[in-house]
């Protein structure tokens, strides 16, 4: 650990200084022997644990086939492969167009370039809390914390932002019992409005290109898009000619519980569809998939990459989709997200730490848990004592899991939680996760 401290970009954050040798399964194992229970799987990537045995031959085996068979030179048989794989999944048949690349923030590109190129308008609106990467192009599209852009400007033009619905936060949610555009639970809809305003004082419907959403925000706090919301925005998109687009980077593969989270909001279909993360589970490999009508317009040597699509990671997206289906995935994740949740919930209402809870939400095993901020807290007569440090909530919480044995991850500008398991994970290692978290807070709960 000594030595990466020393020759590895300090711009890195690092949940541990642990080195890492092994995972099989829900497991991690480090150079000091220690096991890790990973609640993280890698930020929502190795969906079905560590190297999954049907993965790891598919890689394997690749390797001494073909390694590197470049784009732009030919077809390889894993990427058709996929391609074969992934078709009957997509939430639509309108999707039935691919290009794959290495990372989430290059798909999110790819994604631009299609929709500028296909309608011919410049500009772009995106969510405040979005996440859509680290490169020049998406962090002026990333509005979730000024970490990841700040000091790197000027950014890329023609980018416009609005509120994501986060009743959590909102100042009008719940506040009348007749909501103001008609929807269910006391959703406002208030960022229907900006976005409506957004088009007629900021960016013209005639100049905008696209609007991407993450259905589910990730680093801006794990919010499930409330019903309604999405479904409104697509048809505001149809009736202005302007592209959706679909972030789910971190939310597909069956993160949610659906293959792809946008699947909870039918009849929403979008224009452009991006993938990464659980798709190869663990190796490079992400994509867009939209209508063969939108990706013809694009020039022959107008889109490609060196290691774009990789036969390696291919060969083990394909064995990943063939396990999604042989071992029944989604199942396990509506049983297993049961337990997180009600553990989750049982803290919310519990007497001993209901007073640290602000919120419990989530979509099947993409679930989180948010802390009140410590002033509210220490300023309450709940609380039995002012907290003594200014370390936030979840933070003591999740350095407690690791010293446990397991790995938890914050997120969001709030005090949040996130807890992305295994999506393969058996109920014997959720109840094992799940006593570790109420052990966790329980005793962060006696410390304040």
């Amino acid at each position: 650990a000594s030595f990466g401290a020393r020759h590895i970009a300090k711009g890195i954050g690092r949940l541990t200084e642990h080195v890492l040798t092994s995972g099989k399964g829900s497991y991690l194992y480090t150079k000091e022997g220690k096991k890790l229970l990973d609640f993280t799987t890698g930020i929502g990537v190795t969906n079905l644990g560590h190297c999954h045995p049907r993965v790891t031959a598919a890689a394997q085996a690749q390797v001494g086939k073909l390694v590197h068979g470049q784009v732009n030179i030919a077809y390889h048989e894993p990427g058709l492969q996929l391609i074969d794989r992934l078709l009957p999944v997509m939430p639509h048949p309108s999707l039935d167009t691919f290009f794959f690349w290495n990372s989430g923030a290059e798909a999110v590109e790819a994604s631009i370039k299609l929709a500028r190129q296909a309608t011919g308008r410049p500009n772009v609106i995106v969510m405040q809390g979005g996440f859509h990467g680290r490169t020049m192009g998406t962090m002026a599209m990333t509005r979730s914390k000024t970490v990841y852009s700040e000091g790197f400007g000027p950014f890329m033009s023609g980018v416009f932002s609005v509120p994501f619905p986060d009743c959590h936060h909102c100042p009008i949610s719940g506040c009348s019992s007749s909501p103001r555009y008609g929807f269910h639970e006391g959703c406002c809809m208030e960022p229907l409005r900006q976005l409506e305003l957004l088009l007629k004082q900021q960016t013209s419907p005639h100049d905008t290109a696209a609007i991407i959403i993450e259905p589910v925000l990730g680093e801006g706090g794990y919010l499930p898009a409330p019903k309604g919301y999405l479904e409104k925005v697509s048809e505001i998109c149809k009736r202005e000619g302007i592209l959706l687009i679909l972030d789910e980077v971190q939310s597909g593969f069956g993160r949610t519980g659906k293959y792809f989270a946008v699947e909870h909001y039918k009849p929403v279909v979008p224009d452009i569809l991006v993938m990464a993360k659980g798709i190869a589970n663990g190796f490079p490999l992400s994509g867009i998939v939209s209508r063969k009508e939108l990706m013809d317009k694009q020039k022959p040597g107008s889109m490609g990459g060196t290691y774009a699509g990789n036969a390696v990671a291919c060969a083990a997206a394909v064995a990943v989709a063939d396990a999604f289906k042989e071992e029944r995935i989604l199942e396990n994740v509506e049983r297993q997200s049961r337990i997180l949740v009600d553990t989750l919930n049982d803290l919310k209402r519990s007497s001993a730490t209901s007073h640290l809870v602000s919120d419990v939400r989530g979509l099947g095993l993409m679930q989180a848990i948010e802390f009140h901020p410590l002033a509210k807290l220490s300023s309450s007569s709940s609380s039995k004592s002012s907290p003594s440090s200014t370390t936030p909530i979840g933070s003591r919480i999740q350095k407690k899991c690791i010293d446990k044995g397991m790995l938890v991850l914050t997120t969001s500008i709030y005090d949040v939680m996130r807890f992305i398991p295994p999506l393969n994970i058996s109920e014997e290692e959720m109840k094992e996760g799940c006593k570790i978290i109420k052990e966790s807070v329980e005793e962060v709960a006696k410390e304040l």
